[in-house]
């Protein structure tokens, strides 16, 4: 049997960038909270403040180190197997790609340094200045890269000369059309997974009678923060499907699941896509509100798959389902974090042991939709590699066998399960661990007494700090 290289050269791509994706959205939600933590510190000298930042700094670095792991592999990728596309576009993206480095990597790496290491080395400001240019760091990595996939999805600003790319206008190429509505999304994701992984950890410390003091303001902010950012990321993500409409429309038909160009078209709320024959079977829809929702209008004229021919379209399936899990997991976390703000706001989430569990059941999720979210958009865009300009078996790389991209993605996968697993295993030490504790106040053991469900006796914090030293 004959490997295709193109195929596996996909496959390979999309299994690095799903691995490494998952590590950049928590730490830019992580280090934003770590600078808010550090600043209230600063304010007030209050020591919960510290130990939290304290213990949500370590595992900031542990993450930030996986991330920089399996994202220096992406950079290589384009030049083993996408040579053809860096070569042709190499006028844009080389830039773009170095911009990230000199102004966000490097802004992150010398002032994690300090953020780690010089809290009692340097003054208190500056420590504070450290965690805000790390927390500044992460959005403006995040810009550039978002700003180098976005212009992929809708080019701008640029003209094709004997098959190079020559940029007319930075200002159009940096700042297309989608890179606004996927920044705002993108950020808004990242808050909401570093907020419910901030969120669990502290309800399952309540749960577990451990770290009240820490725990409970941790939870408190970040169950403010959830129940206005998963709001509000369902209006960004409403804006940014309304851009992809306008500029990707065979993308949303197959996220939506419609073959036929149509006015008036439904909500397809389930269906079993079928690409051979062109049609949904089990479909499941409301009628018109497709229409409404895309174009505002009951009777919006909504483009199908079929305007197009079959070698145009991107693989429907994968589309039309990681976005139903990527809106699903969206409507939980608004019911979840809506719940708990209702809970706290009556000043009983503490005493809630039902919120409590479903905020640590809620840790993993945020991660699946942000991978969903992605299969949405790059699959979305297939068989394009830049839309409309460079189709994926232009940009591949042409002396490529399909037997050295099998090699390259065994040796992937085995690396990245090290590192996967070793990261796993420290993480799972730090929050057993948890923050140094704080001297416990009447109050503390009142509401301890209260919680009958807690598992824990008193003394544990006491017990894990004697463990610790």
């Amino acid at each position: 049997m004959e490997l295709d290289p193109l195929l596996l050269s996909r496959f390979q791509f999309a299994f690095v960038v799903s691995f490494h994706a998952i590590f950049p959205v928590f730490t830019i939600g992580l280090a934003a909270y770590i600078a808010v933590l550090e600043t209230l510190y600063y304010r007030t000298d209050n020591p919960v403040w510290e130990k939290l930042s304290k213990f949500w700094t370590k595992i900031f670095a542990l993450v930030f180190g996986m991330g920089v792991v399996s994202g220096i592999v992406m950079a290589f990728q384009f030049g083993t197997n996408w040579s053809t596309f860096s070569y042709s576009a190499a006028n844009f993206m080389g830039p773009i790609l170095s911009y990230e480095v000199v102004t966000a990597f490097f802004l992150e790496a010398t002032f994690l340094g300090v953020l780690l290491f010089g809290r009692d080395k340097v003054p208190k400001g500056a420590h504070l200045f450290s965690a805000c240019m790390v927390a500044i760091g992460t959005f403006i990595s995040s810009f550039w890269i978002l700003s180098a996939n976005s212009w992929m999805h809708t080019p701008a600003g640029i003209e094709i000369n004997d098959g190079i790319i020559q940029v007319t206008s930075w200002t159009q190429a940096i700042f297309n059309s989608s890179l606004p509505y996927r920044f705002a999304h993108m950020a808004l994701a990242s808050f909401i997974t570093g907020g419910f992984v901030v969120a669990g950890v502290s309800a399952w410390y309540l749960l577990k009678g451990r770290n009240p003091e820490t725990s409970r303001k941790a939870l408190k902010m970040s169950v403010i923060m959830l129940a206005v950012a998963t709001p509000l990321q369902l209006f960004v993500g409403d804006l940014h499907g309304l851009n992809t409409f306008e500029e990707q429309p065979i993308k949303v038909a197959a996220m939506e699941g419609h073959w036929e160009t149509q006015q008036g078209a439904p909500l397809v709320l389930f269906a079993i896509p079928d690409s051979r024959n062109e049609t949904n079977h089990f479909e499941i829809a409301i009628p018109r509100l497709g229409s409404l929702i895309l174009t505002h209008s009951l009777d919006g004229e909504v483009t199908g798959l079929t305007s197009v021919p079959a070698e145009d379209r991107p693989p429907v399936g994968i589309v039309f389902w990681s976005f139903r899990i990527m809106v699903g997991l969206g409507l939980i976390f608004i019911v979840v974090s809506l719940a708990a703000a209702w809970q706290l706001w009556r000043g009983r989430l503490e005493d809630s042991p039902r919120v409590l569990k479903a905020l640590t059941w809620m840790i993993p999720l945020p991660f699946v939709a942000v991978l969903a979210g992605w299969f949405v958009t790059e699959v979305g865009r297939q068989p394009w590699l830049i839309q409309d300009v460079m189709r994926l078996s232009e940009g591949v790389t042409p002396s490529l066998t399909g037997g050295m991209v099998l090699l390259t993605l065994i040796g992937y996968i085995a690396v990245y399960a090290v590192v996967f697993t070793a990261g796993l295993y420290y993480l799972k030490r730090v929050i057993s661990a948890g923050p140094d504790p704080v001297e416990s106040t009447p109050e503390d053991e009142s509401a301890r007494a209260k919680r009958p469900w807690s598992a824990v006796p008193a003394g544990l914090d006491d017990n894990a700090a004697k463990a610790r030293s």
